[in-house]
């Protein structure tokens, strides 16, 4: 076994359960911004959003387009597509899920206790391609900064995950070597396989056991089992 002195996580859905999170605060937008009048339920209005935000994610980590414009433009296309053109309550929207996705505070079950273990043996850090006045927030909020001795996001990196240079960035900020990191992470494209090309071992997080062909350094469907792993 390798001995590692870096452990490098994702932030969204490794650690902090972006998807229950996320539905707390759409819940709290579709009521506050009265959309029962746009749209016929509540579950349309989250599948309309997520084909959107999933979609101009992938153009914003490409750099196709900038924060702003995926900061609304994923609200206003889904308004559209239910018949209402509406820039201001778009823009509305937008500025109610950046003030509220920071204040939520659900986290993958066993977090806490596996950062305290692993806390006292390793340096620990988070590489994210979250926005920065948001994930340096969910992090206080939740009680995980004090785990973490650098956060590397994409927008201070000037690069997203899973290209090189965040990657980098984010050794170069730790003074890492490769050999004596790890990075650790849900996403099989943008953290695995991002940080096995650039040449660090990985820990794919993956709780829903989905199936895949990729070669891995460690697997693992609850976060519990990285203690095991080190």
């Amino acid at each position: 076994m390798k001995k590692y002195k870096h452990l490098f996580f994702d932030l969204d859905r490794t650690l902090w359960d972006f998807e229950k999170n996320s539905v707390k605060v759409l819940e709290t937008i579709f009521e506050k911004r009265e959309l029962d009048k746009v749209f016929p339920d509540f579950n349309t209005f989250v599948k309309i959003y997520k084909a959107h935000n999933e979609h101009l994610w992938d153009l914003y980590k490409l750099r196709k387009i900038k924060k702003e414009e995926l900061r609304n433009e994923r609200f206003l296309l889904t308004l559209k597509d239910f018949g209402v053109n509406d820039a201001i309550l778009a823009e509305h929207m937008g500025d109610d899920y950046v003030e509220l996705s920071p204040l939520q505070t659900i986290l993958f079950p066993d977090t806490i206790a596996v950062l305290d273990n692993l806390k006292a043996k390793y340096q620990l850090y988070v590489i994210t391609n979250g926005f920065v006045e948001v994930q340096y927030k969910k992090l206080k909020n939740s009680g995980l900064d004090s785990y973490f001795d650098r956060v590397i996001t994409s927008e201070e990196a000037k690069a997203s995950k899973p290209k090189p240079e965040i990657f980098h960035a984010a050794l170069s900020a730790a003074n890492a070597k490769k050999t004596e990191s790890l990075m650790i992470g849900d996403d099989l494209e943008n953290d695995i396989l991002g940080a096995k090309k650039f040449g660090l071992d990985q820990v794919y997080f993956n709780p829903s056991k989905e199936n895949h062909q990729e070669i891995v350094t460690f697997e693992i469907s609850k976060l519990k089992e990285l203690i095991e792993i080190l």
